[in-house]
């Protein structure tokens, strides 16, 4: 836990907080914060700053905070990801949106089996505390949203082409020639994400799948020669659009 996120409901008054749960927890017995220390903080949704400690006991902390900081630009990318198995769901989820993605569909696909469906991880307050947890460790505040389709061909036909006017749309598929996922186009002024991205599940998309996605306006592209696992291959795509965002930042880094 990087900063401390602080929701509404926790606000005594305009910049008074009072925390009881796991968050104080972690500030009593791992930060093992006193009155007096100074702690980063942010709003759910909104500005980052710094919180003073001004009441501690075994239970509870009382912050008084001061905002003065914009969180972090988000990714550039649309993320559209076949729903993998849970065990992975949640770290993909996590690294996608540690990363900066604000958008991310999870679709079905031939090959997401169709239990992967029930789990509970789908369910609004485990994505919330999935994507709570990964802006604490990226030290952000604005929680993404995450659109679920259970039915692929409706939503290949009919949003997919909508998603991908006007911008990159990109779908990775191993058996494509090899290109460098980066965005060739400039934003468009109607989308505010300038590439889509779209990763198939553990053995990949079908090649009805992949015909279909093309036809919506995607290009094929590979990583590479090697077939990688979900897990390995979000990262690996999201990293290219990070190392972007931070040279446009930082020029002097090139």
């Amino acid at each position: 836990m990087n900063i401390i996120l602080i929701k509404n409901s926790d606000l005594i008054n305009s910049n008074k907080v009072q925390l009881a749960d796991q968050r104080a927890s972690h500030i009593i017995k791992v930060i093992k914060a006193k009155i007096g220390d100074k702690l980063r903080v942010g709003i759910v949704n909104g500005q980052l700053g710094e919180a003073l400690v001004t009441d501690i006991s075994a239970f509870m902390v009382e912050l008084e905070i001061k905002l003065m900081k914009t969180p972090p630009p988000a990714l550039p990318v649309t993320l559209l990801l076949a729903l993998p198995r849970p065990k992975v769901l949640k770290r993909v989820l996590s690294s996608a949106i540690t990363m900066g993605v604000k958008k991310i569909f999870l679709f079905n696909s031939w090959l997401v089996e169709k239990s992967y469906w029930q789990t509970p991880l789908l369910t609004p307050d485990k994505l919330t505390k999935i994507s709570l947890t990964a802006l604490e460790q990226a030290v952000d505040t604005v929680l993404p949203e995450i659109i679920l389709k259970p039915r692929f061909r409706p939503f290949a036909e009919d949003e997919v082409p909508v998603l991908a006017r006007g911008r990159d749309a990109l779908i990775l598929h191993p058996y494509s020639e090899t290109a460098p996922v980066t965005t060739t186009r400039k934003p468009s002024t109607q989308q505010q994400d300038s590439t889509l991205i779209a990763i198939g599940p553990e053995g990949g998309f079908i090649p009805f799948e992949v015909e279909m996605l093309m036809a919506s306006g995607l290009r094929a592209v590979s990583l590479g020669p090697r077939i990688l696992r979900v897990e390995q291959a979000v990262p690996c795509a999201l990293a290219q659009f990070l190392k972007q965002a931070s040279l446009a930042d930082n020029p002097n880094c090139r």
